[in-house]
C-alpha cells in the first residue's frame, strides 16, 4: 500500500511554523491537519494526481492567528450602529451630525446607538453631553460609547427610559456623572449597565449573523481563532445560546473560546445550571473562563493607578470591588473549577487581582489552571514575577500602543506609557503573554498588532519602551500560540507542526525579510481553516 498523499501542498516560500520549530519551505496537509513539513524535494512525494498544490512564490506563511481577547459578538452587532471613530470625524458638530442623520432613519422612539467616539480627538476636548444629544435627536433615545467600551453617554430620553437621574444612586463600579446638580448624561463603567437593562431585546437570527459577519471580516485578515472576552454583556445568557445555534447551523466561521461575564451583574447561574464551566465543547466552539472587571480603562482615566493621572484633581482610577468582594469572587469561581480572568489595566488593579489569585491558590491549591489577567496594561517587575509563580497568563493588547500610544501619554505623562504592555519583560519571566485586539475597542488587524510588538511606536511615530519589543517571530508566536495556550488548545493549533490544525494564514509578501513599516502595508491573500480555503483574496 502506497504513501497517504497530501491533500494540499502549500510551496515555494517561507513557512513559519512556530517559534521553536522555525521555518520551512514546504508544508503538507491532509484530513484538516498538517501532514508534514520540510523542503520542497523533501515533500514531492506527498504529491499525488489529486493534490491542490499551491506555489507561494516567496510569500510568507504563518499558523492562523489567534485573537486572544476581543468581542465578536459585539463587533458583528456594532456594524450596524453609528461609526463614530476619530478617524471619520473629529469634531462634536460632527458628531451631532451623524446622530441627527440616522434619526432621519428611524422611525421616532427608536434607539440610535453609536460607538467608538474619543473626546479626546473630539474639538471640544470633552465627551458629549446629553444635552449635545438632545440637540442631534430631541424625539429618539439615544446612547453613544466612548471608544474603551468604559464610557457611555445618554440623551435624555433614554436617561428617562432608564430612570436615571440626579438623585439616581451611584451603582457598585460605576459613576453618574453630574454637574450642577443635574446628571450629564456621562455614565461610567458599570453605571452603563442601567442604560443596556431597557434596550430593545435583540432576535437570535440578528445575533448570528452578526457573528457570521464578524467571522468574515476576520477570517479576511488570517484570524482563525478568538477569545470572546465578555459573553453575557450584550444580552445576557442569549449572547451564549446564539453562538451556539450558530454553530449546530454551521453559521460559525471560526474557532471561539468563549467566556463568560461573572460577578453580581454576570450570568453564572445560567452557565451554571447549563453545565457550562472551563474546558467543554470542541476547538470550534470551546467554554472558556469566566470573566471579572476589576478596574476601567486608561484612556477613560478609570484604569485604577497607585499614582494619580495627569491633572489637578488627583484622579487614580477607579476600582470595580473592594479588595475583600474581589477576593470572594475568584476564592468562588476558582474553588468551582473555573478559570478565572479578571480585567485589570492598572497596576493598582492588577496587584488588587494578583492578591485575589493568590488567596484563592492558597485556600484551594490547584495546579494548571492558567487564570488570566485582561490588558494587564500598566505593570511592573514584581507584580510580573508574581503571575509567573502563579501561573497566570497576561492577555495584553500591544496595538493599543499604535492606537492609543499618544493618549497614554497626554493622561499618565512620559514614564509610564514607556513600560506598558511589556512583552519582552513577560517573555523574559517565561510567561506566555496573548497578543490580541480588543475588538472594537480597537482595529483588529494582525498585521498592526505585530508592528506595535516590534517597532513600540505609536501611531505617530513615537517609541514608547524600545527596549519591550520583540523580534518579529517572538510577535507572531504571541499572535498565534499563545492565544492557543491561553485556551488550553497548544496541542491543537498555533504552530504547524505535523498533527496540528491545518489553520494558516498565507500573506502578500515576506514579511520575515522586509522593514518593519512594511507590516503596516501587508495583506493576507489566504486563509485555511482545517485545511481548507476560507478566504481568498486572489
Amino acid at each position: 500500500m502506497g504513501e497517504a498523499k497530501a491533500d494540499r501542498v502549500l510551496t515555494g516560500g517561507r513557512i513559519f511554523l512556530g517559534l521553536a520549530e522555525g521555518f520551512a519551505e514546504a508544508l503538507a496537509l491532509r484530513q484538516g491537519r498538517i501532514l508534514a513539513h520540510g523542503t520542497s524535494s523533501d515533500l514531492e512525494t506527498l504529491i499525488g494526481p489529486q493534490t491542490d498544490v499551491i506555489q507561494l512564490g516567496g510569500r510568507a506563511a504563518v499558523p492562523g492567528f489567534n485573537d486572544g481577547h476581543q468581542h465578536m459578538l459585539l463587533y458583528g452587532l456594532e456594524l450596524d450602529e453609528l461609526n463614530l471613530h476619530p478617524s471619520r470625524l473629529g469634531s462634536l458638530a460632527e458628531l451631532q451630525a451623524a446622530v441627527a442623520q440616522r434619526a432621519t432613519e428611524l422611525p421616532p422612539d427608536s434607539w440610535i446607538l453609536g460607538r467608538r467616539y474619543d473626546h479626546f480627538h473630539l474639538d471640544v476636548g470633552r465627551h458629549p453631553t446629553r444635552d449635545d444629544l438632545d440637540t442631534a435627536a430631541p424625539d429618539h433615545p439615544v446612547f453613544v460609547t466612548r471608544t474603551c467600551g468604559h464610557v457611555g453617554v445618554a440623551n435624555s430620553r433614554a436617561l428617562a427610559l432608564a430612570g436615571i437621574d440626579a438623585a439616581t444612586a451611584d451603582p457598585p463600579g460605576g459613576e453618574i456623572e453630574r454637574r450642577d446638580g443635574r446628571a450629564t448624561g456621562v455614565l461610567f463603567e458599570t453605571a452603563q449597565q442601567l442604560i443596556k437593562a431597557v434596550l430593545p431585546p435583540l432576535e437570535q437570527t440578528r445575533m448570528i449573523a452578526a457573528l457570521e459577519a464578524a467571522g468574515a471580516a476576520f477570517l479576511a485578515q488570517g484570524i482563525t481563532s478568538v477569545t470572546d472576552a465578555g459573553l453575557g454583556l450584550r444580552q445576557r445568557f442569549d449572547d451564549y445560546l446564539a453562538y451556539k445555534a450558530a454553530q449546530e447551523a454551521g453559521r460559525l466561521p471560526l474557532r471561539v473560546y468563549l467566556a463568560f461575564t461573572g460577578g453580581p451583574d454576570g450570568i453564572e447561574a445560567e452557565t451554571a445550571a447549563a453545565g457550562l464551566k472551563t474546558g467543554p465543547g470542541d476547538e470550534r466552539l470551546k467554554i472558556g473562563p469566566i470573566k471579572l472587571f476589576a478596574d476601567g480603562s486608561a484612556g477613560g482615566k478609570t484604569a485604577a493607578m497607585t499614582l494619580p493621572y495627569i491633572c489637578a484633581c488627583q484622579n487614580r482610577g477607579l476600582f470595580v470591588y473592594q479588595d475583600q468582594e474581589l477576593d470572594d469572587w475568584v476564592a468562588r469561581y476558582h474553588t468551582a473549577g473555573y478559570q478565572v480572568a479578571i480585567h485589570a489595566i492598572g497596576d493598582a488593579a492588577i496587584e488588587q487581582a494578583l492578591n485575589a489569585v493568590e488567596k484563592a491558590q492558597r485556600s484551594h491549591p490547584s495546579a494548571g489552571r492558567r487564570h488570566r489577567i485582561e490588558h494587564c496594561g500598566f505593570t511592573h517587575g514584581a507584580q510580573i514575577q508574581r503571575m509567573a509563580r502563579l501561573g497566570m497568563i497576561p492577555a495584553p493588547q500591544p496595538i493599543f500602543l499604535y492606537e492609543f500610544g499618544e493618549l497614554y501619554v497626554d493622561v499618565l505623562g512620559e514614564e509610564r506609557p514607556a513600560t506598558a504592555y511589556p512583552m519582552r519583560s513577560w517573555m523574559s519571566a517565561c510567561l506566555l503573554p496573548i497578543a490580541s485586539s480588543d475588538t472594537p475597542v480597537s482595529d483588529f488587524s494582525p498585521m498592526k498588532n505585530l508592528y506595535a510588538m516590534i517597532a513600540r511606536q505609536t501611531h505617530k511615530g513615537r517609541v514608547l519602551g524600545a527596549q519591550e519589543a520583540l523580534t518579529l517571530e517572538e510577535a507572531v508566536s504571541a499572535l498565534t500560540l499563545n492565544g492557543a495556550y491561553g485556551s488550553f488548545s497548544e496541542k491543537q493549533k498555533g504552530t504547524l507542526e505535523a498533527g496540528r490544525l491545518a489553520d494558516i494564514a498565507v500573506l502578500d509578501r515576506d514579511i520575515f525579510a522586509g522593514p518593519p513599516e512594511a507590516l503596516l502595508e501587508a495583506q493576507v491573500d489566504m486563509t485555511f481553516l482545517e485545511g481548507e480555503a476560507v478566504f481568498s483574496r486572489l
